[in-house]
């Protein structure tokens, strides 16, 4: 199994769908994972998967897939992460 290497998402730069649309702020960068804070009242934390990553550069991460329905996808952990 070939791992994917982890790009270098800083804490602050912001998340986009694929729409073009702002999910929020990276607060965290894990080996599978983001931990995107949203701009909305209140706030919420959303997991994205590494793997939707399209792109990253210049404060921007741009994801592979649309930020509508970006809540019911990621607002949970993922059931293992790696650094448990």
């Amino acid at each position: 199994m070939n791992a994917r290497p982890v790009p270098a998402i800083p804490a602050g730069w912001r998340v986009f769908g694929a729409d073009g649309r702002q999910l929020g702020r990276v607060d965290a960068t894990f080996a599978d994972y983001l931990l995107v804070r949203t701009a909305s009242l209140p706030p919420v934390d959303l997991y994205v998967p590494m793997d939707v990553v399209a792109r990253s550069g210049d404060g921007r991460v741009a994801l592979s897939e649309p930020s509508t329905g970006a809540y019911d996808r990621w607002h949970r952990p993922l059931k293992r992460a790696p650094h448990d």
